[in-house]
Order: C-alpha cells, then structure tokens, then sequence
C-alpha cells in the first residue's frame, strides 16, 4: 500500500524555511510602521501650515493682514479624543491621543506629534503665522524637511 502523506523530514524543513522567512520580513514591517507615522506627520504639518496660509488670505481680502490667533478652539492641553485645527482651519481636525502617530496639545499655541516613541514639540507663532519644531530634533527633521 502506497502512502501519499509528507514525511517528518519534509514538514521540519517548510517550518525551518517559515521561520527564516518571518525572521526576515518582521523587522522591515516595524520600519514600515514608522515610515507611515512620519508620513502621517508630514501630512499633517503640511496640511496645517497651508491652512495657516489659506485662512490668513482670507483676511486679507477682508483688510485684515493678522494671523489666526489660535490653531483650535477651547481644546484643553493634555485632552485626550478631543479634536484639533478644527476651529476654520482644517475641514476635518484632527483627534488627540498620547501615542505614536498623534497630535496633542501641551499649551497655548503649543502642540505634539509622536513619532517613534519621542514626542517633537510644535509651537504656532501668531506674528509671523510659523508652525514648527526645533530642527535639532532628528525626529523633527524627518517630519518638516
């Protein structure tokens, strides 16, 4: 009788190659992650900035040259599910969380994206309508350069 089953060899092997495999995939999907939280930032900063813009001259053809004075409404500093530029600014704001890939705000003006486990401080400047971080910061690099 004649048996079509794989033997004990066979099956070690395809689990030998499986795991050499999943040991070379798993770290290039954790970079993937990161890359896509800064991606996400970079979006974001973008957005907001051109936003900054786009409202100022709206007020412009209205004989006014100030900058918006603030980036959101009343949102609490350190407010967790709450949304952010949403105030005129951006069409859709975007919703706080303390973790990577997200937005708070930590004070007037004052706000952070977490990429990576490190939390880069963005600060709005109402006289000159800048939204930006301290590019000594390499996480703050990867996201504004």
């Amino acid at each position: 009788m004649r048996r079509t089953a794989f033997t004990m060899i066979e099956l070690v092997f395809v689990i030998v190659i499986l795991g050499i495999l999943a040991a070379v995939a798993i770290p290039h999907l954790a970079a993937t992650r990161d890359d896509a939280e800064v991606a996400k930032g970079r979006s974001d900063v973008a957005a907001i900035r051109s936003a900054i813009v786009s409202e100022r001259q709206g007020r412009l053809l209205q004989g006014d040259s100030a900058y918006i004075s603030e980036l959101d409404g009343n949102v609490t500093a350190g407010a967790e599910g709450v949304s952010l530029f949403n105030n005129g600014l951006l069409q859709y704001g975007v919703i706080t969380a303390n973790k990577n890939g997200h937005w708070m705000k930590t004070g007037t003006n004052a706000y952070t994206f977490q990429v990576m486990g490190d939390p880069v401080a963005f600060t709005y400047t109402q006289a000159t309508g800048a939204f930006d971080c301290t590019h000594t910061n390499a996480n703050c690099k990867l996201l504004t350069e």
